[in-house]
């Protein structure tokens, strides 16, 4: 019955329909009962019209909360339509400092839709039209919040200077961001993405190491875990040169007055006396103060057990001697999962190259704008890491295929990808940070 109902698709003909239907069906229902019973009875007869009557008021009821078939399909299809898969407009609703260096952007979509639930950890892709730029510049910053209400994004973009020694450009979409969007801007974004998170409902302890604008990703984790997990012991270690350059320190602090198994150590390698308190250790965020702090809190929680995941995010040099260091103590490589910032190089990447199949034993690659012409090799990783080595300082971004920033022309030759790119480049051209030769010889346009 409630499925025939669900296809009149108008509320006053489904609510007649309903009541018709229950009066139809309770009036000979009592009829019957009074015959049985006492059909002479004049009390029996008034609770036989009760009866029907109130039949009739239920049926209509009925009819009125039953929705149609056709409203369910269109919620349904709502539904469908709130997963974006390519660019969505977002609203700068609130724009925060959050230390010397670090601004928060608070992001809604202008649509007004849902927005998707993401893994904690994972990152935003954005597109800016910066002036003077003859296509868009695209990046990627992750996700630095996991809000409860999931009515907006989060992204905390570090200022990005020149790097020193190198007669480079400061950050052009980190200074963009920070100098000309402003509450009201709109930012295309793709949906959240990311292969670097924390799985919440795991028992494991879980490490989440950091320094500078590292941290942004961990603060997810760890609100994440509060919220959904709060039974799993998280040590959150975050390193800072002082109160000045940590951002979001209070914030993970009232997180942690909710969340007693959340164990935090702040290290300052250059506190300033106004940061007396504020931090747990003088210093650098390093395998020592692993070794001497987490580590043995870890076995004291845990009966003698070391077994924990590792979570580590930061500079690339911050990143290799973690993981050097983890090697050491036997972590099992398949418990250490990272991502750098910084866009320097890690191990990581020349051993993945390493281990591809099917490659060449050497290349001859040639720089065109720059006149060089130099042998690639297995070990030297991506073609970019290839032209950092070599002195070249091409633009570059993610580091892992996303956002284009490294596209380059190629003239001769081809490459493979180590990851498949979110998107193919356009014909002619390659991506550097995520390609390696495949065939003897190649030209680039850098």
């Amino acid at each position: 019955m409630l499925r025939s109902l669900g296809q009149i698709q108008n509320p006053l003909v489904r609510s007649i329909t309903a009541a018709s239907a229950s009066l139809a069906i309770a009036t000979p229902i009592a009829a019957l009962a009074i015959g049985l019973t006492n059909p002479k009875d004049r009390s029996a007869n008034q609770t036989g019209v009760y009866a029907s009557v109130l039949a009739l008021v239920a049926g209509a009821g009925v009819g009125l909360i039953v929705k149609s078939d056709r409203d369910n399909s269109v919620k349904a299809k709502d539904s469908d339509n709130n997963i974006w898969k390519d660019w969505r407009d977002f609203k700068v609703v609130k724009k925060k400092s959050e230390s010397k260096e670090i601004t928060s952007f608070y992001l809604q979509p202008v649509d007004g839709q849902d927005l998707p639930d993401f893994k904690p950890g994972q990152y935003l892709t954005i597109k800016l039209d910066i002036d003077g730029r003859d296509r868009p510049v695209i990046r990627t910053y992750s996700l630095s919040d996991y809000p409860e209400s999931k009515d907006y994004y989060r992204l905390s973009i570090k200022r990005e200077s020149s790097p020193q020694g190198l007669d480079v450009p400061p950050g052009v979409a980190s200074n963009f961001m920070h100098d000309n969007i402003t509450e009201g801007s709109i930012i295309p974004c793709k949906p959240p993405r990311g292969k670097f998170y924390l799985e919440v409902d795991n028992s494991v302890p879980a490490v989440l190491m950091s320094n500078g604008v590292g941290i942004t990703p961990m603060i997810s984790m760890a609100k994440a875990c509060a919220r959904q997990n709060p039974q799993r012991h998280i040590w959150f270690i975050h390193g800072a040169r002082n109160g000045e350059y940590h951002a979001c320190s209070e914030e993970m602090n009232a997180v942690k007055e909710s969340y007693p198994n959340l164990h935090i150590h702040y290290c300052y390698s250059r506190p300033r006396p106004e940061d007396e308190g504020k931090y747990d250790s003088q210093g650098y965020a390093d395998m020592q103060l692993l070794q001497e702090t987490t580590i043995p809190h870890i076995q004291e929680k845990h009966n003698g057990s070391g077994e924990a995941e590792y979570f580590l995010c930061g500079s690339p040099s911050f990143m290799d001697s973690i993981r050097e260091g983890l090697r050491e103590l036997n972590v099992a490589e398949d418990r250490v999962y990272f991502e750098s910032f910084g866009g320097g190089k890690t191990k990581g990447k020349s051993e993945a190259a390493n281990s591809t199949k099917g490659e060449v034993d050497s290349a001859e690659i040639t720089f065109a704008n720059s006149n060089k012409t130099v042998t690639w090799k297995p070990e030297d990783g991506t073609l970019l890491e290839f032209a950092e080595a070599n002195g070249l300082n091409p633009d570059y971004s993610c580091r892992q295929g996303i956002c284009h920033t490294c596209t380059c022309s190629i003239q001769e030759g081809e490459v493979e990808y180590l990851e498949s790119p979110d998107s193919e480049p356009d014909e002619g051209s390659v991506l550097i940070c995520v390609s390696r030769p495949k065939t003897n010889r190649v030209i680039l346009d850098l």
